[in-house]
C-alpha cells in the first residue's frame, strides 16, 4: 500500500463442475497475471476449486481430498508470489463439512473462514451438504500440509501495511445482519465475498443495490467475485459478477456472461476510507458497542498477520473527477434541481421566521450574485410574495466594465424585481479624501473600501425597507478569504455559503441554456472588478491572480472529506487534471504544485474571515460554516502542511 491506496482483484474462473485439478490451473494462471499487474489481494468465486454446483458429489471423499490436494498445489505456486489469494472450496472440519473460504500467501495457509448463513429455500440446497460455521466449535485441523484453527469467530487478517480485511460468503451478505457488519465494526478496511449467485430477472440490480449500501454501511472497500462459465446449468445460469466497491462506489465490474476467465481490478483508498470512519460518530458508537461485547467474551475477533510483501514501484492507476462537487450522470439535472430548492428553502425559512417580506441584493453582473438573485426569485415565488420587494441594486464604481453593468441590468430586467442603481465612485473618493489615502494608488484599501462601500449601501437600504440582505459569496471564495473583511464577507443571509465556484457555473449552465444573458454572464470571468477597467476589457481577472477555481475546488473536497495531504492532494489532481477530461484544462506539476501552495497558505490564514460567517445552507457533503462542519484555529500553522508541498 502507497499513498493509501491498495489493489485487489475480483477474478472469475472458468471451470469444469468437480473437476479440481482443471480449475486449479485457471485459478494459477489469474494469480501470477494478477500478481504480475501488483494485485496485493485477489479473491475468486464460492466453492471455486470444485465448482458450486457439485450437489451430491460433496458427499465424496474423492472430491474432498481432491480439494485438499488442490490447495497444496496453489501453496506451492504461491511460494515466490506476494499476491494474497482467497478461494472456494469444502473442507471437512471433524463431523462437519464446511463451504469455506481459504487464505493463502507466500506458499502459506493463513487461514480457513467458513460460511455462515447456507440458503436452503427456492433453488438453494446448501444445508444438504454443509453445515454452518455456527454449527462449529474452534477447531484446529491439519490441513495442506499446515495447521489451522478453523472457528465460528470473526476473523480478520492484516498486511504488513496494516491493511485489514475479513471474508464472507455469499449468503451471508442476504442475512438481516451480515457477518461483514461484525468484521467492518472489528476494523475491517476490506471485505471480500466468495458467491456463487444465480441469474434471475431483475437480481442483478438488487445485487449491484444490496453490495453498495453494504459497502457504505460499514465504510469499507467489498470485492465480490461470483461463479461464471462452467457452472452446471441443469437448473440455473450463473453470469460471473466481479464487482469492486468503495464505500458505497462501484469502482469496477465485470461484463456478464463471459465464456472466458476475467478478472477486474482496482485501488482502493483505505485512507479515504478510514477518513470517513474517524469522522463518523454513528460508526464510533457502533464500534464501542463491539468492544463492550468483546470485553465480555461474548464476541472473540481473531487477527492472523499476513507476510510481508516485497516493495513495489506505485503507479496511480484510478482516475479522479476533476469536478468532485459536481453531480453527474442521468440525473444531474435531478441534482441541480435539489440544490436550488435547499438554497432557496433556506431563504424560504429565513424570511418566514423573521416576517421579512423584502431582501436586498448587490448584482454585480457575475456568477455568484447572479446565483443568488436567482435563489431569491425562487424563494419569493415559493412563499407567494411580490418579486418587486426584492431590491436588487447594481453599483458600478470605478473597476465596473461596460459588459457586467449591462448583464446586471438586463438580469433585472428579466427577473420582474426592482431595480436600483448607485454609483459608488463619488462616495469611495469622499471616502479616501477623508482617511488620507490619495485615490489613485491602487492597493488594498484602494479594492476594500469599494467593497465596503457597497455592504454599507446594501445593509442601510435593508433597513429602509425592512429586509434583509442576502449575501452572494460562495464556498470557494471562502476557502481561499477571497472577500473582503465586513466588506462583501458580510450579510444577514448567505444562500451560497457552500456552493463552490465550479458548481455555481453548472448551476447557472442548468438555468440558462436558453437565456442569453445568463450565458454571457457564464462566459464572462470571474473578477471584483475593484481595479481600473475599460469598457468591456477586464483587466482584474480573480483566477489570474488566485489561480483557477478547478483545482482549488479539487483541493478542497479532498483536503477536508479526506484528510489528504498535499503529497496525496498533488498525486490526485496530477491524475485528474492530466488532460483525459475535456472537461477541464491540463495542468502540469509545476502548475499544480505553485496552486497548490496559494491555496494552503490562503486556506490557513484566512480562517479569521470563516470564524464569522453569517448563516447559510449546507447544500452538499463539504461545507466551512463554523458552527456545523469546519471549526479551525485562525491562528493555525500552515509549516507541516507546506513543508509538505516544498517537496513535490
Amino acid at each position: 500500500m502507497k499513498y493509501g491506496f491498495i489493489k485487489v482483484a475480483a477474478a472469475v474462473p472458468t471451470l469444469k463442475v468437480g473437476d479440481v485439478a482443471y480449475n486449479v490451473e485457471q485459478i494459477k494462471t489469474l494469480i501470477a497475471e494478477a500478481d504480475e499487474k501488483g494485485v496485493e489481494i485477489i479473491v475468486f468465486p464460492e466453492l471455486s476449486l470444485t465448482g458450486y454446483t457439485c450437489q451430491d458429489l460433496f458427499t465424496q471423499s474423492v472430491l474432498i481430498d481432491a480439494s485438499e490436494a488442490g490447495i497444496v498445489s496453489l501453496l506451492d505456486t504461491t511460494r515466490q508470489l506476494d499476491i494474497i489469494s482467497i478461494v472456494g472450496l469444502p473442507v471437512i472440519v471433524g463431523d462437519l463439512l464446511l463451504n469455506c473460504a481459504a487464505i493463502i500467501q507466500h506458499g502459506q495457509l493463513l487461514g480457513i473462514v467458513p460460511k455462515t448463513y447456507l440458503p436452503n429455500y427456492g433453488e438453494f440446497y446448501e444445508k444438504r451438504w454443509f453445515a454452518s460455521s455456527q454449527d462449529l466449535r474452534p477447531t484446529e485441523i491439519r490441513f495442506a500440509g499446515n495447521l489451522i484453527t478453523v472457528s465460528p469467530d470473526p476473523q480478520l487478517f492484516r498486511t504488513c501495511d496494516g491493511v485489514l480485511f475479513g471474508v464472507e460468503i455469499c449468503e451471508d451478505v442476504w442475512a438481516p445482519v451480515p457477518p461483514s457488519n461484525q468484521l467492518g465494526l472489528a476494523g475491517a478496511d476490506l471485505i471480500f465475498n466468495l458467491s456463487a449467485s444465480d441469474v434471475l430477472i431483475g437480481k442483478h440490480k438488487y445485487l449491484l443495490s444490496l453490495l453498495s449500501q453494504q459497502s457504505a454501511r460499514i465504510i469499507t472497500g467489498y470485492v465480490y467475485s461470483g461463479s461464471g462459465f462452467g457452472e452446471s446449468t441443469q437448473d440455473v445460469v450463473f453470469g460471473g459478477n466481479a464487482i469492486i466497491i468503495e464505500n458505497g462506489k462501484i469502482l469496477a465490474k465485470a461484463e456478464r456472461f463471459q465464456m472466458e476467465s476475467h478478472m477486474q481490478m482496482a485501488q482502493i483508498d483505505i485512507e479515504r476510507l478510514r477518513a470517513e470512519r474517524r469522522t463518523n460518530s454513528t460508526y464510533v458508537n457502533a464500534q464501542r458497542n463491539l468492544k463492550f461485547d468483546i470485553q465480555n467474551n461474548e464476541t472473540t475477533v481473531t487477527i492472523t498477520d499476513c507476510r510481508s510483501n516485497a516493495p513495489r514501484d506505485f503507479v496511480l492507476e484510478r482516475h479522479f473527477n476533476p469536478l468532485p462537487f459536481i453531480p453527474r450522470g442521468n440525473d444531474a439535472a435531478e441534482s441541480f434541481e435539489e440544490i436550488l430548492t435547499i438554497q432557496s428553502m433556506g431563504l424560504v425559512k429565513r424570511l418566514d421566521h423573521t416576517n421579512t417580506k423584502s431582501v436586498v441584493i448587490g448584482v454585480s453582473g457575475g456568477l455568484d450574485s447572479t446565483l443568488a438573485l436567482l435563489v431569491s426569485v425562487r424563494a419569493f415565488d415559493k412563499l407567494g410574495l411580490d418579486r418587486k420587494d426584492i431590491i436588487a441594486i447594481t453599483m458600478p464604481g470605478f473597476g465596473t466594465t461596460d459588459r457586467t453593468h449591462r448583464n446586471a441590468v438586463a438580469l433585472m430586467e428579466q427577473l420582474g424585481v426592482t431595480a436600483r442603481e448607485i454609483n459608488i465612485s463619488k462616495a469611495v473618493r469622499q471616502h479616501f479624501e477623508d482617511i488620507g489615502h490619495d485615490g489613485t494608488t491602487q492597493d488594498s484599501t484602494f479594492e476594500n473600501a469599494q467593497a465596503r462601500e457597497r455592504t454599507q449601501i446594501l445593509m442601510d437600504v435593508a433597513n429602509q425597507v425592512g429586509g434583509m440582505v442576502i449575501g452572494t459569496g460562495d464556498l470557494s471564495e471562502l476557502a481561499l478569504g477571497w472577500c473582503t473583511y465586513n466588506g462583501d464577507h458580510m450579510s444577514m443571509y448567505s444562500v451560497n455559503a457552500s456552493v463552490p465556484k465550479t458548481l455555481i457555473r453548472c448551476l447557472i449552465r442548468h438555468l440558462g441554456k436558453d437565456n442569453p444573458t445568463l450565458m454571457d454572464i457564464l462566459e464572462t470571468p470571474v473578477s471584483p472588478e475593484l481595479t481600473a477597467n475599460q469598457g468591456d476589457a477586464i483587466q482584474q481577472k480573480t483566477e489570474d491572480i488566485i489561480g483557477p477555481y478547478e483545482l482549488h475546488d479539487f483541493f478542497l473536497f479532498h483536503f477536508l472529506r479526506s484528510g489528504y495531504s498535499p503529497l496525496k492532494l498533488f498525486l490526485l489532481a496530477g491524475r485528474a487534471f492530466d488532460g483525459h477530461d475535456d472537461r477541464v484544462a491540463r495542468y502540469d506539476d509545476e502548475t499544480i504544485k505553485k496552486w497548490l501552495k496559494v491555496f494552503l497558505k490562503r486556506f490557513f490564514s484566512q480562517q479569521f474571515k470563516r470564524s464569522c460567517l453569517p448563516d447559510g445552507p449546507k447544500v452538499g457533503s463539504v461545507s466551512l460554516s463554523p458552527r456545523g462542519d469546519w471549526r479551525m484555529p485562525s491562528d493555525a500553522s500552515s509549516a507541516a502542511w507546506l513543508k509538505l508541498a516544498e517537496q513535490l
